[in-house]
C-alpha cells in the first residue's frame, strides 16, 4: 500500500500518455534525409525520457554541436505539427487523478507550453496545480525541472512522490530528495530504474489511490 503524499509530480511521457507512436514518428521524419534513415522505433523508444541531445549525439558521433541543434530544432517544429494523432492515455490515468488527493505537478522533459497541451488535449488539465516542463535549464536526470515544481508550490521535497517510468525520472528523483515511484508500464528500461531503488513500483496509476 503506497501512503498518501501532499504533493504528487508526475513524468509524462511514458506515465500519463502512451506518445511513443508521435515521438517516434517525428525522429524518423527528421532522420529520414540523414545517413541514419533505417533506425526502428524499438531503438528510439530507450532514449523517451532522455534528452533529444542524448540521441541525436549517440546517433551522430561526428556531428559538431551546432548540427547536433540543426536537429533538435527540426524535431521541435516536426513533433508539434503531428498534433499527437497517435497520442493515448494510458487505461486508468483519468481516474487515478481524479481520485488523488494532494496537490499535483508534472516533470517532464517536454516543454511546458506542448505540456499544458497534451494535458488540456486528454482532460487532464483541472487535475493539475501546475504545469512544468523542462524549459531553459537541465532535464533529468538533473533534478532542476523538479526543483521548479517544488519551489512553484512551495513545498519540502520530503513531501512529495515522483511517479515516472524510466532511469533519468528516478535519478533525478533522488538527486532532489523525493520519494520515488516506477511504472513498469511505460518506455524505462526496468533493471536501469532499479538502480536507484524506488521506494514503489505501480503497473496502473491508479494504485496510487489506494
Amino acid at each position: 500500500m503506497i501512503p498518501a503524499f501532499p504533493v504528487y509530480l508526475f513524468d509524462v511521457d511514458g506515465t500519463l500518455v502512451d506518445s511513443a507512436s508521435d515521438i517516434c514518428g517525428a525522429i524518423q521524419t527528421v532522420l529520414a534525409n540523414t545517413s541514419q534513415n533505417a533506425v526502428d522505433d524499438s531503438f528510439l523508444k530507450r532514449y523517451i525520457g532522455y534528452h533529444l541531445i542524448d540521441l541525436f549525439q549517440d546517433l551522430f558521433p561526428e556531428k559538431s554541436p551546432a548540427q547536433i541543434e540543426g536537429l533538435i530544432v527540426e524535431y521541435r517544429a516536426v513533433y508539434p505539427a503531428r498534433k499527437h494523432a497517435a497520442t493515448r492515455l494510458y487505461p486508468g490515468v483519468q481516474e487515478a487523478l481524479a481520485g488523488l488527493g494532494g496537490r499535483k505537478s508534472t516533470a517532464t522533459t517536454k516543454g511546458t507550453p506542448t505540456t499544458r497541451i497534451i494535458l488540456e488535449m486528454f482532460g487532464l488539465l483541472p487535475y493539475f496545480d501546475h504545469v512544468q516542463g523542462t524549459d531553459g535549464f537541465p532535464a533529468k536526470p538533473e533534478p532542476d525541472v523538479i526543483y521548479a515544481s517544488l519551489k512553484t508550490l512551495g513545498v519540502r521535497a520530503e513531501d512529495c512522490l515522483l511517479v515516472g517510468d524510466a532511469a533519468p525520472d528516478m535519478e533525478a528523483g533522488r538527486r532532489a530528495g523525493v520519494k520515488i515511484c516506477g511504472v513498469k508500464y511505460g518506455y524505462g528500461n526496468q533493471e536501469a530504474m532499479a538502480r536507484f531503488e524506488p521506494d514503489y513500483w505501480i503497473s496502473d496509476l491508479r494504485e496510487l489511490v489506494g
